[in-house]
């Protein structure tokens, strides 16, 4: 295992297209949820522990090696946006496109393959890891870190906030992703024995109703 191959998967330079994409926080932004660092503290605290655990449990459970395709299809039953489960498809296309040519291997092409438009970003995140030579916890951290990092990135654009101050609620919420990401490969090690019923189906409406009136724009900043 080579903990350097996380930083690489988990640098925001990694080409995965991950910067086109708010997670959430431009609908959040126009609906007047996110207007400074302490409300965008309160979005990223409830995404983690809703999208955020289950990207991160997804993400795990693939590092374990659970079927890919189990996996696809539990998180298309936890993603009721068509639009959200449009743009995590389309990452876990470019997320592919970038690992297949960052660390090369048989179980990345067989996924290439078996889903030709993409599979749900969490699961493709949990393949690319093993692939990469890490572990469950490693792509659990990956995922729920992504889950506020793109917010919070996004909001510095969309609201002009202080990078410092958005910076801050990232290490405000440290402890927190530390949480999930036990959370979420506790329940992984339960996927293996048990199946996929065990995956947790945390939900937040709001970034769903949001998702489907963001599609529906005619200008916006970012794909989702």
């Amino acid at each position: 295992m080579s903990r350097a191959a996380l930083l690489v998967l988990a640098d925001g330079r990694f080409p995965a297209g991950g910067h086109a994409h708010s997670g959430g926080a431009e609908a959040a932004v126009k609906a007047g949820r996110v207007t400074d660092a302490a409300s965008l503290e309160d979005f990223c605290r409830g995404r983690l522990h809703t999208a955020g655990l289950v990207s991160a449990a997804l993400a795990a459970a693939a590092a374990l090696g659970v079927d890919p395709g189990e996996l696809d299809a539990a998180a298309d039953a936890r993603t009721p946006s068509p639009a959200l489960r449009l743009a995590a498809r389309r990452l876990g296309r470019q997320l592919l496109r970038a690992a297949r040519a960052t660390w090369p291997s048989a179980e990345l092409d067989d996924v290439a393959r078996e889903f030709p438009k993409g599979a749900h970003q969490p699961v493709v995140l949990g393949v690319v890891a093993r692939a990469a030579g890490l572990g469950a916890a490693d792509a659990a951290y990956c995922a729920a870190y992504e889950s506020v990092s793109g917010p919070a990135s996004a909001t510095v654009r969309l609201l002009s906030l202080d990078p410092f101050d958005a910076t801050g609620v990232l290490a405000r919420l440290a402890s927190e992703v530390d949480r999930v990401a036990d959370r979420a490969v506790e329940v992984a090690r339960a996927v293996v024995d048990e199946g996929v019923d065990a995956l947790p189906a945390a939900s937040g409406p709001l970034l769903e109703i949001g998702a489907e009136v963001h599609a529906g724009w005619g200008v916006r900043l970012f794909a989702s």
